[in-house]
């Protein structure tokens, strides 16, 4: 049956069904949180530890990631859960640029593939903690209007709803018993106050066990949500590892600028995963400066092409272009100057 196939096209499956294997044990890991934070994490919570000054919100959220150990391919649904829960856009996409990084995992997936020395890795962690404070203020400072797609802008928890809509519904009633009875004035305050009381609270009254029936389903929404995304984005990947030569590139990538570049397109192309892109950046050593190679580790958890696309299915176009544009030029510079 595959007798007749070309070898490239048995390549670029075998390229696909990899990148497949590798980034959706880490899809699941993300959505799991996100279904988490849906469940379990309170916009009270949030507002209560988030900085109100925006230089803040953007150190707190570029260090947080510390604490996911998430690569890119699952950071999108857990940043956009955390934005829709009121995290500031800027604080959300800091975390979104740092989490793939600095997580202890990928920390030491690093150390280890530079021969157990620090340089690599601690370049690797500065330069996405400068990338992310770059993009974040400027997002707090220099953005002007939404990020999220308006249909996650309304993307809410079933209690949440409840507390919207039960007001109107009790307006509506109320309105019809009041014309009936000539109070019109005070009833539909009184009922809208009542069921306000009782609606916010209804999240933290749920039992544990449908919490967590509540996030499995959020889980699984999450995952055929974002899964197609992953599917196009690394079939696309694989489209170009396989049509596009790496012996083609490189062979033009002469000089700090030429080999800083090309080591971001490699990045962008290949679109590992954080956890497993240092072994490959070690392995051109012998090629490319460390200055390149670090191009390479902190752009490609940052932006590839199957990040890209998850990026585009969940924020606007012109905010995806103010992200991919900032960190483009932040790490080319900080490329430059270490």
């Amino acid at each position: 049956m595959f007798q007749n196939l070309p070898d490239s096209f048995l390549q670029m499956n075998t390229i696909f069904i990899s990148i497949m294997i590798e980034a959706l044990p880490f899809v699941l890991i993300g959505v799991f949180i996100a279904g988490f934070i849906q469940m379990f994490i309170s916009e009270a919570f949030i507002a209560k530890i988030m900085p109100k000054n925006r230089f803040l919100a953007v150190i707190v959220g570029s260090l947080i990631g510390v604490f996911f150990p998430s690569c890119e391919c699952g950071i999108v649904p857990i940043v956009r859960n955390l934005i829709a829960k009121g995290v500031p856009l800027h604080a959300g996409i800091a975390f979104m640029l740092t989490a793939p990084i600095i997580n202890p995992v990928v920390l030491f997936s690093t150390y280890v593939a530079f021969g157990s020395t620090w340089e690599v890795p601690l370049l690797r962690v500065l330069g996405s903690l400068v990338v992310a404070m770059v993009v974040g203020n400027a997002i707090a400072y220099f953005y002007k209007g939404e990020g999220l797609k308006e249909k996650f802008l309304l993307y809410e928890s079933a209690s949440e709803r409840k507390e919207k809509e039960a007001p109107q519904t009790v307006m509506a009633v109320a309105s019809v018993g009041a014309m009936a009875s000539g109070s019109a004035d005070t009833m539909p305050v009184e009922k809208h106050e009542h069921h306000h009381h009782h609606h916010e609270h209804d999240e933290a009254k749920m039992p544990m066990k449908e919490k967590v029936w509540h996030t499995l389903q959020h889980a699984v929404d999450e995952f055929f949500s974002v899964g197609k995304f992953l599917v196009f984005g690394a079939l696309l990947a694989a489209a170009m590892q396989t049509y596009i030569k790496t012996s083609t590139l490189v062979s033009i990538g002469h000089g700090p600028v030429l080999s800083i570049l090309l080591m971001m397109v490699l990045a962008f192309v290949l679109s590992l995963c954080s956890e497993a892109d240092a072994f490959i950046g070690a392995s051109f050593r012998s090629v490319f400066s460390t200055q390149s190679i670090v191009a390479f580790l902190v752009f490609g958890p940052m932006l590839d092409i199957k990040n890209l696309m998850m990026m585009l299915a969940t924020f606007r176009a012109k905010f995806v272009a103010f992200i991919v544009v900032g960190v483009t030029v932040t790490v080319f510079i900080y490329a430059l100057l270490i």
